[in-house]
């Protein structure tokens, strides 16, 4: 008897050492997937940095483009980038927020919502030429918007649209039922308790996925190619109609169509490192803005 508890004690030993083994391997196949991704992304980083931070000054970021690109600076390009990425954010983010509060606190015929979900899922997966195109024959050409800033950025608020309502969605699927069972037993309307309660409680995920889509509006060409984009200008925009350069756009006429590649090579790598900037004081900034809500959400 007592060898044979022996032997099944001496089994159980045996099998969680082997957990333990398999444990070890699942932590460094997880931590050199980590490694690797972050060696991945400083390497480009600095592939960047280095080839373009040689360009960077004052002129650079604050003068107009010169003697076809070769001389002056993208301030148009800048401003251009950030009147498209505010003017996609601020469609795409309170029509994601609503739409996904709708799917989850109020659509009832269950089919209809798996439905709309795939649709949604499968809208994320499309390339994003395929909106371009559709911008540029409904924006531009059907509703007479014309190449500018407003077909831009409707058309980048498309792109983002479903990565906007998914994240919002799963934050507010994140939040107890608990919360909305008290409230209601207070008395309280459904709309008040999406919008006192839920709504809230589900603000940090929320923001997660509108600072996603800000650094994707940010880089995207190919939809801003048909709809906003100019090749080159020297003016800045007057209106909301009016077209404007684009960063990641520009970085694409310098290396495909520059006719001097010894300089257009170097302004597009500086061009690179701006927009890496720029998406990254962006993100900063909501990152910042969502600790503050947090706090704020604490006290």
């Amino acid at each position: 008897m007592i060898s044979k508890e022996t032997s099944k004690m001496s089994l159980n030993i045996k099998q969680i050492k082997i957990r333990h083994i398999k444990e070890k391997i699942a932590f460094s196949i997880l931590g050199l997937a980590l490694f690797v991704s972050i060696a991945i992304l400083l390497t480009i980083i600095y592939f960047v940095l280095r080839r373009g931070i040689g360009v960077i000054n004052w002129t650079f970021l604050s003068d107009v483009p010169r003697r076809g690109m070769t001389e002056g600076g993208i301030f148009p390009a800048i401003l251009g980038t950030f009147y498209l990425v505010i003017t996609g954010i601020s469609i795409a983010a309170p029509l994601g927020v609503l739409s996904a509060v709708y799917l989850n606190e109020y659509a009832k015929n269950k089919k209809v919502v798996r439905f709309i979900r795939v649709g949604i899922n499968n809208l994320a997966g499309v390339p994003s030429v395929v909106f371009g195109l559709f911008g540029l024959a409904v924006f531009v050409k059907v509703l007479g918007f014309g190449v500018s800033i407003l077909s831009g950025g409707i058309t980048l608020a498309i792109v983002i649209l479903p990565t906007i309502i998914r994240a919002s969605e799963e934050a507010l699927i994140a939040v107890p039922d608990e919360y909305r069972r008290a409230s209601l037993a207070l008395g309280i309307t459904k709309w008040q308790t999406s919008k006192k309660v839920v709504l809230p409680a589900a603000m940090p995920g929320i923001l997660t996925g509108v600072i996603l889509g800000v650094g994707r509006v940010a880089g995207e060409t190919a939809p801003i190619m048909f709809t906003a984009a100019t090749f080159y200008t020297m003016r800045l925009p007057s209106s909301i109609f009016s077209e404007v350069m684009a960063l990641p756009f520009h970085i694409y006429a310098l290396v495909t169509t520059g006719t001097v590649p010894d300089q257009h090579i170097p302004f597009a790598f500086g061009t690179a490192f701006v927009l890496l900037s720029l998406v990254l004081i962006i993100n900063l900034v909501a990152i910042v803005l969502r600790i503050r809500y947090n706090k704020l959400m604490k006290r």
